[in-house]
């Protein structure tokens, strides 16, 4: 199996922490976003999206980070993605609540602007009225994942880790590194830092740490 990604894509980043914490016998494929690597004819024969992460398994080509999450889990056996029919449906709805909510309004309305302000050819005014709206949103979302998702538990789905944890926690993980304060959800909190003392975590986040290191010495950050 091939995998096509970059280090520094938040939706990389959850399949690369799967993939180095199952030590799978993957071949991976660096493809930079940034210079271009997805707008090539080679990778849009791959992805017509022009997007990472991509799993080549033989002649079959899979595109998106939850669906290629729970691929590799069923190729390793990974109880992170249970087999049980209710234990799975849940681990299923949580993930889509992540890629619906959490990572439009934490990530794509709040994050990426201050992240990559170039990027966003708008007003200043519109820029804060989306990140305002980020920061609405979110909070919303964030109340639910304290309060109901998480509460006692140590993860999203219960007592053991699942791939919605490894979805969820880079998506959370891109607001805080974009100065969005997890003080008001200490539920939220804790399991951001539990998510973070994973054997692989580091290694997964690494080069995006290093890239956001980089931004801040050209422009402040949160």
């Amino acid at each position: 199996m091939q995998l096509h990604y970059d280090p520094i894509a938040t939706t990389c980043r959850p399949v690369m922490l799967f993939v180095h914490e199952h030590d799978l016998p993957i071949e991976l494929v660096l493809t930079e976003i940034m210079a271009g690597e997805t707008r090539t004819e080679t990778f849009l024969a791959i992805n017509p999206n022009g997007a990472v992460p991509v799993l080549v398994d033989g002649d079959f080509a899979l595109t998106e980070c939850s669906a290629i999450l729970k691929y590799l889990a069923d190729v390793a056996g990974s109880p992170t993605y249970p087999a049980e029919q209710r234990a799975r449906a849940r681990v299923n709805a949580v993930m889509d609540w992540f890629n619906t909510g959490v990572y439009r309004d934490l990530g794509v309305h709040y994050a990426y602007p201050k992240i990559f302000p170039e990027g966003f050819a708008a007003l200043p005014s519109t820029l804060a009225e989306m990140a305002a709206s980020g920061v609405a949103h979110a909070s919303k979302h964030l109340t639910v994942l304290d309060r109901h998702m998480l509460g006692e538990a140590p993860y999203v789905c219960g007592a053991d880790v699942s791939l919605a944890d490894y979805l969820g926690a880079v998506y959370v993980g891109l607001g805080v590194a974009a100065g969005f304060d997890l003080a008001p959800w200490p539920n939220v909190a804790a399991w951001l830092a539990r998510m973070g003392r994973r054997s692989a975590w580091d290694e997964a986040n690494a080069a995006f740490a290093g890239f956001l290191a980089s931004r801040r010495q050209l422009a402040a950050i949160g």
